[in-house]
């Protein structure tokens, strides 16, 4: 059965817990408190993994929450493997957190653990909040290398540019992220509209932290010039003509891939895309793989981060999931088209057209810098809203 609320966009959701986000430096949003560090991961010094089962099924339903509908498939699995009657319910980590919040203030729980993309709202209220918690299975800690222990890394996924490979059979006709500034293709990049994307505003935001550099020579190699901006930095003077040139935007990441790959498409476009979309090759006949040459970046890395409800009803059926989506068992089921899994010892199943090395061809989210995700959210939602139009 699939659960479904009205879904908040994320910007108004950013600016309603940017208000109560602990603030890191001058530049946080007026009226937050004094930086605060993030509560530790709870371990259980005594697990047991056969007495953590044997206590889960006494509880005997688990309910989790996430933005991906391949939650459906762990479930089953999980059922299947332990007898436990798990529903997973796909929704948008805004709905989500919404959620959560409304049942932990109304002491009526039914969320039981949840995947979230949104790092930062995880960081900077859920998590600090009491509303939800970190609990890394002490059987399996120095499987998960120490940076993705608080929050809990499940695994990371990536959203790339990709184009159509019948079109273009040489390859993909841009070649540096900074061809899609210019008039030629105006009109022609088919994206999620960022203003109901959090993943894609948390990139915004990542690139401005630590990307600049890598943008400024990007466009050195471009234009044989250096970068002249009145915007605050590259990203922004990026971001800026980006939005200008009239990217298309979409609701879903399968309207774009089928502008950009279907058997149908006549005119060339480049969708800036999850690498799940990629599955529709085999199950649709599309032609459509990864910009695997661009510069500086063919897309970008992000987070999904799993958390318990502090306030559970059933914890330890809430533990035995955490448990299972930090193996490769439980993980596969969302890593099936390409990912990578929080726990080292996991190897990536599916190398995605195009995405052969992970680590160089992607930019990457910075853990440390999440709370800036929130904090800066409303600023680069503004921006694009006013540059897009």
């Amino acid at each position: 059965m699939r659960r479904t609320r009205k879904i908040i966009p994320a910007a108004l959701l950013a600016l309603a817990v940017a208000a109560c986000a602990p603030s890191t430096g001058a530049d946080a949003p007026s009226g937050t408190t004094a930086a605060k560090p993030l509560p530790g991961p709870s371990v259980d010094a005594a697990f047991d993994l056969d007495t953590l089962v044997a206590a889960a099924k006494k509880e005997g339903s688990l309910l989790v929450y996430d933005s991906s509908g391949d939650i459906e498939e762990v479930a089953k699995a999980f059922t299947d493997k332990y007898g436990i009657a798990m529903e997973g319910v796909k929704s948008d980590t805004p709905q989500t957190a919404e959620k959560m919040l409304r049942e932990h203030a109304a002491d009526n729980v039914t969320i039981d653990a949840a995947m979230y993309e949104d790092g930062g709202v995880l960081v900077g209220q859920l998590i600090p909040q009491g509303v939800a918690q970190t609990w890394v299975p002490a059987d399996l800690k120095d499987q998960i290398p120490q940076e993705n222990h608080n929050p809990l890394l499940a695994l990371s996924k990536a959203t790339v540019f990709a184009y159509n490979t019948k079109l273009s059979p040489d390859g993909c006709p841009v070649k540096n992220v900074w061809d899609l500034t210019e008039p030629e293709w105006a009109g022609k990049l088919v994206m999620q509209d960022p203003l109901g994307k959090p993943t894609v505003l948390s990139f915004f935001t990542q690139l401005d932290a630590h990307g600049n550099q890598a943008l400024e020579q990007a466009y050195q190699a471009k234009y044989g010039k250096a970068l002249e901006t009145k915007e605050k930095s590259a990203a922004y003077e990026w971001i800026k003509r980006m939005s200008v040139n009239k990217p298309v935007l979409t609701g879903s990441d399968e309207d774009i891939s089928g502008a950009v790959g279907a058997p149908s498409a006549t005119d060339k476009k480049i969708g800036f895309m999850s690498i799940s979309k990629f599955r529709n090759n085999e199950d649709k006949g599309y032609a459509q793989a990864t910009c695997s040459a661009m510069t500086p970046f063919v897309g970008f890395s992000y987070p999904k981060y799993v958390a318990i409800a502090a306030k559970s009803k059933h914890p330890n059926a809430a533990k035995l999931y955490v448990h299972f989506i930090m193996t490769e068992e439980g993980v596969k089921h969302e890593i099936g088209e390409g990912g990578v899994s929080g726990n080292s010892t996991v190897k990536p199943l599916v190398t995605p057209p195009g995405l052969d090395d992970w680590k160089s061809q992607l930019f990457h989210t910075d853990p440390k810098v999440l709370l800036g995700d929130l904090q800066n959210r409303q600023t680069v939602s503004d921006f694009w809203r006013v540059n897009h139009g």
